[in-house]
């Protein structure tokens, strides 16, 4: 290798197996060698991929057996309660009363919980559907499936005062002759090129949190438990920024997602290995030990965060090039080999 030459990762796509039929295929569709220039893109190579949330099987005797249970437990619970304030109420009336005035309180609460998860299924839903006619309208170049897709997403950021000049461009390249991928970028670019920016200073905010305070702290379990209460606050705030307000069961639901995204991609296997292969063999070894765990806890909390991205986002990455690990955890990297001896 000639000296002064960065070290470069070529990935080559197979030909695809011979057919019988002699076809012509584009120039543009031929399979090409790609040179990535940093190790991080051999990571992200999979991040603009959306994945959506694939579809539960259920048993009915599993869905029969938990109803009659929950049926039973919330019999077994109003008889107990309905016998508390009766006996309440023959030990001193008022006592009774205020067991009423509780149990209401407590009803109306119950209520509120429910609507707020319904509305936060309900939002989730809507994103998800949004996302995937996207796909569809690009896969099947549907210029009306486009078009409704824009202004669906317009309609979803109608409350955001901030997104009204990007609101008023769309309406006005309404009746414009555009192609499917240019009217959705269109879109992806007025409406969540901003949200993107606040998505990736979230997830690199937390990064370097949790890299900070894993690489001080002095207990396995305190990085163990910062880690969970990062992702959990993490995965919340991007949900938030692209409108999405989840409750504990559309949190659940958003968290799923987000690891299936990281399965998929290949994610979970970021570690040592990227170090390695970012800072070298010998930096990555004389790295302490606390830093080291500090640095990688930042990095899996980085691709967390992509994950959630992919995952919260109405639209798939068209015209935007879409976050990599090196936009938001390069600085983690760089502050580890300035602390290398």
């Amino acid at each position: 290798m000639t000296s002064g030459q960065k070290p470069r990762a070529f990935r080559i796509t197979p030909e695809p197996p011979p057919d019988s039929r002699v076809t012509t295929t584009p120039l543009s569709a031929r399979p090409q060698t790609r040179i990535v220039e940093e190790p991080f893109e051999i990571v992200d190579a999979a991040d603009g991929v959306a994945v959506p949330v694939a579809p539960r099987r259920r048993s009915p005797w599993m869905a029969l057996f938990l109803s009659a249970v929950g049926g039973l437990v919330s019999l077994g619970i109003g008889l107990s309660v309905e016998r508390m304030i009766a006996d309440l109420f023959q030990a001193a009336p008022w006592l009774g009363w205020v067991a009423l005035a509780l149990l209401a309180i407590a009803a109306l609460a119950l209520l509120a919980i429910v609507v707020r998860e319904l509305a936060g299924l309900r939002r989730e839903r809507k994103i998800e559907r949004l996302r995937q006619s996207a796909v569809d309208a690009l896969g099947s170049r549907d210029h009306t499936g486009a078009q409704a897709v824009v202004q669906a997403l317009s309609a979803f950021y109608a409350d955001r005062d901030a997104l009204s000049a990007g609101r008023a461009r769309i309406d006005a390249a309404a009746d414009a002759i555009l192609d499917v991928d240019d009217r959705i970028g269109l879109a992806e670019y007025e409406l969540l090129a901003g949200l993107d920016r606040q998505a990736c200073n979230a997830v690199a905010a937390a990064a370097k949190q949790v890299s900070a305070v894993t690489a001080l702290s002095p207990r396995a379990i305190v990085d163990v438990a910062f880690v969970v209460y990062a992702a959990v606050r993490l995965l919340r705030r991007i949900a938030a920024i692209y409108g999405g307000r989840p409750g504990f069961l559309g949190f659940l639901r958003l968290a799923r997602a987000a690891v299936a995204h990281l399965t998929v991609t290949g994610g979970m296997a970021v570690g040592e290995s990227v170090m390695q292969q970012v800072l070298g063999l010998g930096i990555a070894a004389r790295i302490s030990a606390k830093l080291g765990e500090g640095v990688l806890n930042g990095l899996m909390t980085a691709r967390f965060g992509l994950a959630a991205i992919n995952v919260c986002r109405p639209l798939p990455f068209v015209r935007q090039a879409p976050p990599r690990l090196a936009d938001v955890a390069g600085e983690l990297l760089r502050t580890a080999e300035a602390e290398t001896p």
